[in-house]
């Protein structure tokens, strides 16, 4: 899974024209601790630098233009037009037709790509753990459905802070377990109110829920994991901390 170059593509069964991709660290021009692909223009980064980089972005999806949104880790979601500027609010995004990527930025919280099985529409989700909890999946789920039909949706699971490294407090685990208690599986308790949570199988949890099952990508294995993958993937709880700031990487998905 880990790349060979400046993107992982996601080894998924996606209808025909539809493609996706997923940013490392590498490949770009910021100086550390932004380096050096990083795509966030809120993290204290040269300006110059994140713009190079966001070009050297819409050269991948080329000729879809990736579109950034104002992430708050909320559930709206919003359809992208071609003619759409950067900087709705909202957590999610879906495409139906091409020339705009549905783009989401993360940098420890989970990324989730859908596209629906006619490949007429497609969707990236936001997925920490606020936005999980409180439906994000569902929403986006709800939003392709009522956009291309009834029809299989398929999704992608990215890289995100792995179940060996994400501490998390009691409020989190009550979160999830209020309205599924399955997902008491995935929380680990440390004692002291604190738990280790998977991410990525609460996210699968929840496509389950909504009737998709066909998901591919992180399976919470260690090559995932955004902390502990030093040389590949921005984290924030790994970085902020100690070096006052991180990048932030882009999963994108769009239709030719």
């Amino acid at each position: 899974m880990l790349p060979a170059a400046d993107a992982i593509v996601p080894d998924w069964p996606a209808p025909p024209g539809v493609r996706a991709l997923f940013t490392t660290r590498v490949g770009g021009v910021s100086m550390a601790p932004f380096d050096s692909f990083n795509l966030g223009d809120h993290v204290r980064d040269e300006p110059l630098a994140v713009a190079g980089n966001r070009e050297r972005l819409a050269a991948l999806t080329s000729p879809a233009r990736p579109v950034f949104l104002k992430q708050v880790h909320g559930t709206q979601i919003v359809r992208l037009m071609p003619d759409m500027p950067d900087g709705a609010v909202a957590d999610a995004c879906m495409v139906q037709g091409p020339g705009v990527a549905a783009t989401i930025m993360v940098a420890d919280c989970l990324p989730v790509l859908f596209a629906h099985t006619s490949g007429t529409a497609v969707a990236a989700a936001h997925a920490g753990w606020r936005g999980l909890a409180d439906g994000v999946i569902e929403v986006t789920a709800r939003a392709l459905h009522n956009a291309a039909g009834e029809g299989e949706i398929i999704a992608w699971l990215g890289p995100c802070i792995g179940p060996k490294a994400f501490e998390v407090g009691a409020e989190v685990c009550e979160a999830f377990v209020a309205v599924d208690h399955e997902a008491a599986a995935h929380f680990w308790p440390l004692g002291k109110g604190k738990f280790m949570a998977d991410l990525q199988a609460l996210a699968r949890l929840r496509l389950q829920a909504v009737g998709i099952t066909n998901v591919h990508g992180n399976d919470g294995s260690p090559p995932w994991c955004t902390v502990t993958q030093t040389s590949h993937f921005f984290s924030h709880r790994r970085d902020a901390t100690i070096l006052g700031s991180t990048g932030r990487m882009a999963a994108c998905v769009w239709i030719d």
